[in-house]
């Protein structure tokens, strides 16, 4: 729910700068009418999400506004922490040749919220993949040290859009192998059938990671024996050619230019 999305969301956004989160601010914005009974199981998840993750809320506010004025909560969360010694964390560092690896099946958030919205039903339920990934990546630094060149999670505009806003940032070319890339059936049978690119899809619990190529299968070997990596998969690499642009080769072997996601293109919940 909003409350442990509120929570994973910024400890994950600490941990993606090599970053050991600590404390967070949290702040409501409650709709007159919300029933104590759902906030109450918010602020329990909240609980949990911060326990899983090794954070104290240590500051906060709240406000209540008209009905009609809100829609039912908002949660504004910050959070602070400390570098780790080992992190060197910099889409600077980046060079030819560095492998990329995607932590886990991608699209399954943005899907999860869309086969809810538009009732569609699966053999099983397509459930977010929402975590606390700070764990995962602090025990990746403290392993492989500058190795590791950058963490990123594909958020808005999923994995497509990361690694695009990446390559032209700097002055490198991304190929990616569609094939390599994880994905469930279910969600890529619910993008099929909603016509969405998978690629572009939200996720809240996945990290792309650029490793340097001596280390990658290192990485890989210790990320899949860890719960939040067991699907992880080497997608791509860094290369010379074309610069600044990420190329996708399918599953049929063709190529294609990956662009920006221009707009938003899933309803967002945060």
């Amino acid at each position: 729910d909003i409350g442990e999305l509120a929570v994973n969301g910024t400890v994950n956004d600490i941990a993606m700068c090599g970053a050991v989160p600590e404390y967070l601010s949290l702040s409501f914005i409650i709709e007159e009418g919300l029933p104590m009974k759902e906030f109450w199981e918010i602020l329990v998840s909240i609980k949990f999400a911060c326990e899983r993750a090794g954070v104290k809320v240590v500051t906060g506010d709240t406000k209540v506004v008209e009905k009609g004025k809100g829609d039912k909560i908002f949660i504004n969360t910050s959070g602070v922490g400390h570098i780790h010694p080992k992190a060197s964390i910099s889409a600077r560092n980046i060079q030819v040749g560095d492998q990329i690896i995607l932590s886990g099946n991608m699209a399954s958030h943005g899907m999860a919220i869309m086969s809810v919205r538009e009732g569609l039903e699966f053999d099983s339920e397509i459930e977010s993949d929402t975590t606390n990934l700070n764990h995962t990546i602090i025990g990746l630094v403290e392993k492989f040290g500058d190795s590791i060149k950058l963490f990123t999670d594909p958020t808005r505009g999923g994995v497509a859009t990361v690694l695009k806003e990446i390559a032209q940032t700097e002055d490198f070319g991304v190929e990616i192998s569609q094939a390599s890339i994880p994905i469930d059936d279910q969600v890529a049978s619910a993008c099929e059938l909603l016509g969405l690119d998978p690629l572009y899809v939200a996720n809240e619990g996945l990290f792309l990671a650029f490793v340097s190529a001596d280390k990658a299968d290192e990485v890989m070997t210790e990320l899949r024996q860890d719960e939040n990596g067991a699907n992880a998969a080497i997608i791509g690499s860094v290369v010379e050619d074309h610069p600044k642009q990420v190329i996708l080769e399918s599953t049929i072997g063709g190529k294609r230019v990956i662009s920006m996601l221009p707009g938003e293109q899933l309803p967002r919940i945060c």
